[in-house]
């Protein structure tokens, strides 16, 4: 019953990114990746490798564990839920944010310079999926995906202030290195794919009972069983003949 209801596909593909982000911060570790080698670089030729490679490259062991567990989620959840187009959804939405993100201009929001900077990290990926997650349920209308919803709101709510930069919301020493542009770009994308995919695959049930104007006896199974069953209830049944005055006509007159 439990396959029947889990997607152990699912687990493998959440499994597997999560590796593959820590296989990439090893890597970084022993001095493969240096620099913005591996970085989305804005309005750079050299920084287009970055759409592939960014999202298995972090700054830090705090950045790496906050991404690993909120991709490994909302991987699942996807696949879980979404298997009919989640690899569709999964890679579009990776390449599209990252080339968005390319094309952002790193501009400092208060002083107008134009910054030359490296972007690295999953996060873009996380936008995607959640933005995708919620939105899907609410353009569905489906009670099924609409819980789904539910849930990355409950948990992920809290992202919606990262497409925004940071600046805007505390006074810091120096600029923020965490990108508003890849989370303000996967949302983006999120949403477009939520809209553009929404009568893609599973859809709400209707009901027969939710057409009033629709009925058809040979779908009723119930009615068929019971004609099969019960073969006694529709024989002809007896009926008196209709009396014809007008053939009685002279017996009426004799008895008046």
């Amino acid at each position: 019953m439990l396959k029947n209801h889990f997607n152990f596909n699912a687990v493998l593909y959440a499994a597997l990114m999560v590796a593959a982000m820590w296989l990439g911060f090893l890597l970084q570790y022993l001095g493969l990746f240096t620099g913005c080698s591996g970085a989305i670089v804005p309005l750079s030729p050299y920084g287009l490798k970055g759409i592939f490679l960014s999202p298995f490259l972090h700054g830090s062991l705090e950045h790496i564990f906050g991404n690993s567990v909120p991709i490994f989620v909302l991987i699942f959840l996807l696949f879980q839920f979404y298997p009919f187009i989640a690899k569709k959804v999964f890679l579009l939405g990776w390449i599209l944010t990252g080339f968005l993100v390319w094309l952002l201009p790193p501009i400092d929001i208060y002083t107008g310079e134009f910054n030359t900077v490296c972007i690295i990290g999953a996060s873009g990926i996380v936008y995607v999926l959640a933005f995708f997650l919620f939105f899907s349920g609410v353009f569905r209308w489906n009670m099924k995906f609409l819980t789904v919803s539910m849930v990355v709101a409950l948990y992920y709510g809290s992202l919606i202030w990262g497409v925004m930069p940071e600046e805007l919301f505390s006074q810091l020493p120096e600029p923020s290195r965490i990108s508003w542009q890849s989370h303000l770009s996967g949302a983006v994308i999120g949403i477009l794919m939520a809209f553009i995919f929404r009568k893609s695959g599973e859809r709400k049930v209707k009901f027969i009972w939710e057409f009033p104007n629709y009925y058809s006896e040979k779908d009723d199974k119930l009615w068929q069983e019971y004609k099969e069953n019960h073969p006694e209830d529709f024989l002809e049944l007896p009926y008196k003949k209709k009396e014809n005055v007008w053939e009685r006509l002279d017996e009426l007159r004799k008895n008046e």
